[in-house]
């Protein structure tokens, strides 16, 4: 059973060598990067690499597409067709972000032989990490429930000064992402989804053995490095829809958080939802909610790309 993945990122080069080196380690056959700002010295250090394929979405290569969209979320849609037509000498694809870690109970290649022939879309579920960040040990991440209604009382219970505001405990996506089945003429991959003749993700499975092990907000300095991007183009912007039970979305939760308490509430915020204290990890373990990955990013990285170590 042979796998790949696809992503699209800017991220510096340092990061995207975790990432290629920790999947590599994984198993995956064919890594797809589409280096959105075209950063040279990423597509150098991953040259000698065979299973990976490094594009530069440069003016000529998006001149191609017929022209480069606004925002990264449809250019990330676009990137991901283009890789999955072009897979067909792998049997699944999967489109997934650089800080996202595929952790299966098992193998990867033995959870994906396990699914049923009618599968076309394998769904893996997010857990978000707790700071502080991972260094090569077990980290600790934090799960919700599928079920939207047990997820709000659980976000009520763990949560209770913010969790009115929030439509769940997770900051980023619970949607998790997906692997798709190659070979499937005319199919349409996008971030969370697949559409398939108007059919979106047909013959979808869940992959409870796998964790997609997402470090959206694990430690302040990175996340509050990344918050204003994502407040006014990302996850967080005006346009998510996902809203609490007070109505605001994310976008409007922040700014009004940053208005009553600016710098302090937010730390406060990251604290109480994203951080590994003790008595938040004895909450979430009351839940049922708490969990550990190795991902020994640093190590998989020297293993791989020893003149890239630290």
């Amino acid at each position: 059973m042979r796998w790949g993945l696809v992503t699209t990122t800017n991220a510096p080069t340092r990061t995207v060598l975790d990432f290629v080196a920790y999947h590599l380690d994984q198993g995956a056959s064919r890594l797809w990067l589409f280096l959105d700002d075209c950063n040279t010295e990423t597509a150098a250090a991953l040259a000698d690499r065979r299973e990976v394929k490094c594009i530069l979405t440069d003016d000529a290569y998006w001149q191609k597409k017929g022209r480069r969209p606004v925002d990264h979320q449809p250019r990330q849609s676009v990137n991901a067709r283009h890789a999955y037509n072009r897979s067909n000498r792998f049997d699944w694809l999967g489109h997934i972000d650089i800080d996202e870690f595929l952790c299966p109970e098992d193998d990867m290649a033995r959870a994906l032989a396990a699914l049923p022939s009618s599968a076309l879309v394998a769904r893996i579920r997010a857990v978000e990490a707790l700071a502080p960040g991972p260094d090569g040990a077990t980290h600790w991440f934090k799960a919700m429930p599928i079920d939207r209604a047990e997820r709000r009382l659980k976000t009520d219970a763990l949560y209770p000064e913010y969790g009115r505001h929030l439509f769940d405990g997770f900051l980023s996506h619970l949607a998790g992402k997906i692997f798709v089945r190659t070979g499937q003429k005319g199919l349409k991959m996008r971030i969370h989804n697949a559409v398939l003749d108007g059919i979106e993700n047909p013959g979808q499975v869940e992959m409870g053995t796998v964790s997609l092990c997402h470090l959206h907000a694990e430690n302040w300095e990175t996340w509050r490095a990344r918050f204003d991007y994502r407040l006014e183009h990302g996850v967080y912007r005006a346009s998510v829809a996902r809203r609490g039970p007070t109505g605001m979305n994310t976008h409007e939760f922040f700014k009004a958080l940053l208005a009553e308490g600016g710098e302090e509430a937010l730390r406060a915020f990251h604290t109480a939802l994203c951080t590994a204290t003790p008595d938040h990890l004895a909450a979430l373990e009351t839940h049922g909610l708490l969990r550990k990955h190795t991902l020994q990013l640093s190590t998989k990285r020297k293993q791989f790309f020893p003149d890239m170590a630290d």
